[in-house]
């Protein structure tokens, strides 16, 4: 069953804090639900189908679900890491086209900044029960070094540098510094990503994202119901996702799952890359942006660092805007599920409410896209096609 224009986005809300050590999760749950809810001109009596991963409190989509005080018809609790509430768009469209639900709220939330969580270098405690972990964790690998063994490698392969990967955060902080709420507002160069210390040989820090208190909430509706309301219609046109598995450590390292979820989701949009206005990606390094912008095919395979450089990805400026919010690398991210972000900064550009400055003109067509979990170790990946209605 296709979801092509079975469904649109009728609400979308980021949370404004970027720091909330006086806020439950429970409650900025709720404050980005609500939130959403007002944006869309609904409120929680009309929800009937709820969407919400591991953030929710105690891992308990039920239990968040009760906060709300939801009466609902359908309820999911899908965990794909970073890439949950890109795949859960989907997941509600489908759920709406089949008549189990007509209004879907999806919510994300979490507390890392205020609980001190590094930006990938220290190891987390593994569940003892997972089958890799007797032979993975005693390795006390961490995430940033595995993305720096990635990023060696494409340049092995590809020839990319430094300076390449160090332009998608030049594009980052470009947007951000139009976003009041980004919690780095303050433009970089090149250099500067260069003379940041290095964090795992090539990534730097100022390749990798920042760390933040938040969340956001999105609204998935009928048809019937988006055209009721007085907002502009975001339709859904396509939804993909995939597991990309460590094929028994013979990984790719080079290549991410956007092979394969862009690939569904344009064929069920009936679109392709070209076709694309703007796009959101999930940018927890430099690299990761790289390498899934070859993958979805706005570029060929190894061109990714060329195609980054000299300001591609500016708004205004670049061939292909990317995160004009300023992005996981410069805006938000929290949770370690970023993947709302993308959605919520993909609706403003479609309904012409992004920043004056980074406003992509004539936007009808957006992507959002990104990994969940960890390369390498069950990697997730969603891509959503987006267009204006």
């Amino acid at each position: 069953m296709t979801i092509k224009g079975k469904a649109c986005i009728a609400g979308a809300y980021e949370h404004p804090t970027r720091f909330a050590p006086d806020k439950s999760i429970a409650q900025i749950h709720a404050e980005c639900a609500l939130g959403a809810l007002r944006d869309a001109g609904l409120s929680t009596r009309d929800v009937d189908g709820y969407f919400c991963a591991a953030d929710a409190p105690g891992a308990s989509t039920l239990s968040m679900a009760e906060y709300l005080n939801l009466k609902l018809s359908y309820l999911d609790g899908t965990d794909l890491g970073g890439c949950s509430a890109i795949a859960q768009v989907g997941h509600a469209a489908a759920a709406i086209a089949e008549g189990k639900c007509s209004v879907a709220l999806i919510t994300l939330g979490g507390k890392p900044r205020s609980r001190g969580q590094t930006i990938g270098t220290k190891p987390r405690p593994p569940d003892p029960d997972k089958p890799e972990a007797t032979w993975d964790y005693p390795y006390r690998w961490n995430i940033t070094g595995i993305y720096g063994n990635i990023a060696q490698r494409h340049m092995h392969e590809y020839g990319t540098t430094s300076e390449q990967m160090a332009w998608v955060k030049v594009a980052a902080s470009q947007h951000a510094q139009h976003n009041p709420n980004a919690l780095l507002r303050k433009q970089v160069t090149v250099q500067d990503v260069l003379d940041s210390p290095l964090i795992a040989d090539p990534i730097h820090r100022l390749d990798c994202c920042v760390i933040t208190d938040g969340g956001g909430a999105v609204v998935v509706v009928k048809p019937e119901i988006a055209r009721s309301l007085r907002r502009p219609v975001v339709r859904v046109l396509g939804s993909g996702e995939t597991l990309k598995t460590n094929h028994g450590g013979y990984i790719e390292p080079t290549v991410t799952g956007a092979v394969r979820s862009g690939a569904q989701a344009f064929a069920e949009a009936g679109v392709s890359a070209q076709d694309i206005r703007y796009a959101s990606v999930y940018d927890n390094f430099t690299i990761s942006v790289i390498m899934q912008l070859e993958d979805l095919g706005f570029c060929a395979k190894g061109q990714g660092g060329r195609f980054v450089a000299d300001g591609n990805l500016i708004a205004g400026v670049g061939r292909l805007p990317i995160n004009t919010d300023g992005g996981g690398l410069c805006n938000n991210h929290p949770s370690n599920r970023g993947g709302i972000t993308k959605v919520i900064e993909a609706v403003r550009q479609l309904r012409g409410e992004a920043h004056p400055a980074v406003q992509v003109p004539d936007c009808h067509l957006a992507l959002a896209c990104g990994p969940g979990m960890i390369l390498g170790d069950g990697h997730n990946h969603a891509t959503l096609i987006l267009e204006r209605g």
